[in-house]
């Protein structure tokens, strides 16, 4: 019988190591996943990810774009968590995973085959994390290494890193403790020859040491790429071939014979408006004439269409440099900027470039309205939250409103990574802010918009930030050496051109990047070129515009946003001013209408409309917090009459007699013919005997007759 029973051999288990950063990176294939196309286990230290790409055998019918899904997929028994709510398992993707997921997607996508139209699939499981180890990078790795050695059609590998800056040196995947001093978090990939993407937020970086870190970012990834050519050598596939969709060039000539010179009427504008209706009856003629030719290819005559437009922008920014809207290379679309827009929101703005527009909204409030996290990682709160909408509307779609996607996540936090390094810490402005970018006129840029949009609103809502910071884009089209770039990308140069370099900052240096690419990527001189280029334009938005409508940020906030009052007591009083099952303090904000919030370490928040209704409350919050002080005044409650006199609670919980001899300036018969339960008065503490009995005083807390 044990005989029927054998140990099961993994006979193409290969076990890959190398070191990154001083730690141990080991890629394990063979023994995992076994069905998917392409799979593999990256450990990085302890943090382990396991990486599988599949497709589909056959390509999606009736569309032009490559079908490719990026999956960064979070589980919480990673870090040894239970999640929380009702169900208890891991629900819809956190923004942290889908940040992540598109930044993988992004050095990845570029290099599949242009006429690959196969469904595509990409899942990074996250098993295990050690916080010195960053996942993101080994789900990086792990995904190049699994498209690298399956069969799927390919033109990688590409590898990534981060990038730190620790008292002005530069790091390759610095640790948990090196980030959080660190002034640099720089994402980079890239293939053996060409940077494919960069990401970073950044505390005011110049334009040199960034560049340094991307270069030196670079030089890592060359020795990664080594390492994975080396696995593939050793367990690659051949690649499968496929069905090509490319474009039909025979119909893509008859198309541009039929049409090319009325397209070039018809884009030789700088209103989208106008653009798009002269290039309707255009694409309605095409369908018309070519329909009958080449039945049911209605897609195929589609891009045909998109490609005839590529071409045309294309020729006319390399050969004649002309854009369409008539610009200058080096020249930004016109520029307005207004704060103030509505009357009961707590700070406004809106930022108009060209046809594309942003209005920005913040809104302030208790520090405990802050965002509860629940990732991967050891941050528990966001304080500074940006959101950004994107309505149908806002490019002349009926179309109605959904639920944010990964494109509106993304942008989101793209404008809140500006923001962030200008954003003063709590102690300086005890708030929890959020702002809410609503896109209401698309022409390219949004994001860039959003940011400027930001900076109006929070100077506008009276936030101190530490520097105005402005964002643009700088656009290029590249044709085997030649290459350009363009500031101010608008959306037809963005549709087709190569690359999307977005650069945020102030004028001291960058708090953000984020690039994308439809090309196999960048060299030096390019990257260098976009930098000083957007710096450049991000200094004119900032004088011109910004701070000429806003010279600086308002001295109070709207009389509609809460009023902070902070103060701090003794950790160990925390329990008395929450009293038992939350009563006492339940009590102070019953009777003040505050909101109050109390951190662990003794810190109080107090948040009120009305300042007199805070300073109540922190009246009452001091009076249980600290030890009663002779000579005190309190406004207390009148909680008993006796026939010497009455005992009021001056704090919550603590209680002390007015003798009826300290009840008014002149003599008093009885008691109640000065006071009655309930009363709320003035009382001076007088007196605080040896065995702990408080004695106060009415009359002397009246005001003295004149």
């Amino acid at each position: 019988m044990s005989e029927m029973f054998k140990d099961l051999v993994f006979e193409n288990h290969k076990t890959f190591q190398y070191t990154l950063a001083g730690r141990p990176l080991v890629v394990e294939t063979g023994k995992m996943a076994q069905l998917a196309n392409g799979s593999c286990l990256v450990r990085y230290g302890d943090t382990v990810i396991l990486a599988c790409a599949t497709a589909s055998a056959k390509p999606r019918d009736g569309i032009d774009f490559l079908p490719l899904s990026v999956d960064f997929e979070e589980r919480l028994y990673s870090v040894g968590k239970i999640p929380g709510g009702f169900l208890k398992r891991e629900g819809r993707p956190s923004e942290k995973a889908i940040l992540t997921s598109r930044v993988i997607d992004r050095p990845i996508r570029p290099l599949f085959p242009k006429d690959l139209r196969n469904d595509i699939c990409l899942s990074m499981t996250v098993l295990s994390v050690e916080q010195d180890n960053s996942p993101e990078v080994a789900a990086m790795l792990g995904a190049s290494i699994a498209l690298s050695i399956s069969d799927i059609p390919w033109n990688g590998p590409i590898a990534g890193v981060f990038m730190g800056m620790c008292d002005g040196e530069l790091v390759v995947n610095p640790t948990e403790e090196q980030s959080k001093i660190s002034t640099l978090q720089l994402t980079v990939a890239g293939s053996r020859e060409k940077v494919v993407m960069i990401e970073a937020g950044a505390k005011e970086v110049n334009n040199d040491d960034m560049f340094r870190a991307i270069m030196k970012a670079h030089e890592e990834i060359k020795g990664l790429i080594g390492f994975i050519d080396g696995i593939v050598a050793q367990v690659g596939k051949p690649k499968f071939a496929y069905d090509s969709c490319e474009v039909d060039h025979e119909m893509f000539d008859a198309i541009a014979e039929f049409a090319e010179e009325d397209v070039k009427v018809a884009l030789d504008t700088d209103d989208k408006n106008v653009r798009d209706e002269r290039l309707q009856p255009i694409i309605d003629a095409i369908h018309e004439k070519f329909d009958e030719i080449y039945p049911e290819q209605g897609v195929m005559i589609d891009e045909c269409i998109y490609k005839l437009q590529k071409k045309i922008v294309r020729r006319w920014l390399l050969d004649d440099q002309k854009r369409v809207d008539g610009r200058r290379m080096d020249q930004i679309r016109p520029l307005s900027a207004e704060v103030g827009l509505f009357p009961r929101v707590h700070g406004s703005g809106m930022f108009t470039r060209g046809q594309t527009q942003v209005m920005t909204i913040a809104t302030l409030g208790p520090v405990g309205d802050q965002q509860i996290l629940e990732g991967l990682d050891n941050d528990e709160f966001k304080r500074y939250m940006h959101h950004y909408n994107m309505p149908g509307y806002s490019v002349g779609e009926a179309k109605a409103s959904r639920s944010p996607g990964r494109r509106e996540i993304g942008h989101g936090a793209l404008a809140e990574r500006s923001l962030v390094p200008v954003i003063p810490s709590v102690e300086e402005f005890p708030y929890a802010i959020r702002l809410v970018s609503e896109v209401i006129s698309s022409n390219g840029s949004t994001s860039q918009a959003s940011v400027c949009g930001s900076t109006l609103a929070l100077m506008d809502a009276g936030v101190p930030i530490k520097a105005p910071v402005a964002g643009i884009s700088c656009g290029l089209i590249t044709e085997g050496e030649r290459w350009m770039t363009m500031i101010d990308i608008q959306g037809l140069e963005d549709f087709f051109g190569d690359m999307d370099f977005k650069v945020a900052g102030t004028k001291k240096g960058i708090t953000s990047i984020q690039m994308d690419l439809k090309i196999d990527g960048l060299t030096p001189e390019i990257i260098r070129n976009a930098l000083d280029t957007t710096y450049a334009a991000r200094v004119e938005i900032i004088d011109d515009i910004i701070l000429k409508a806003i010279p600086a940020p308002r001295d109070d906030v709207s009389q509609y946003a809460p009023k902070m009052i902070t103060t701090t007591i003794h950790p160990d009083k925390i329990r008395e001013v929450i009293g038992s099952g939350g009563k006492v303090i339940q009590k102070i904000v019953a009777e003040t209408g505050a909101k109050i919030d109390i951190e662990d370490d003794g810190s109080v928040f107090i948040a009120a409309v009305d300042k007199e209704a805070g300073y109540r409350a922190l009246a009452m919050i001091n009076a249980i917090a600290k030890d009663p002080e002779i000579g005190t005044v309190y406004n207390g409650t009148v909680t008993r009459l006796m026939t010497f006199g009455c005992f009021v609670e001056f704090a919550p919980g603590k209680e002390g007699l007015v003798h009826i001899s300290k009840l008014d300036k002149k003599r008093v018969e009885k008691v109640e013919d000065v006071v009655k339960v309930g009363d709320v008065i003035p009382v001076k503490l007088i007196e605080i005997d040896d065995k702990g009995r408080i004695n106060l005083s009415r009359k002397d807390a009246l005001p003295a007759e004149e």
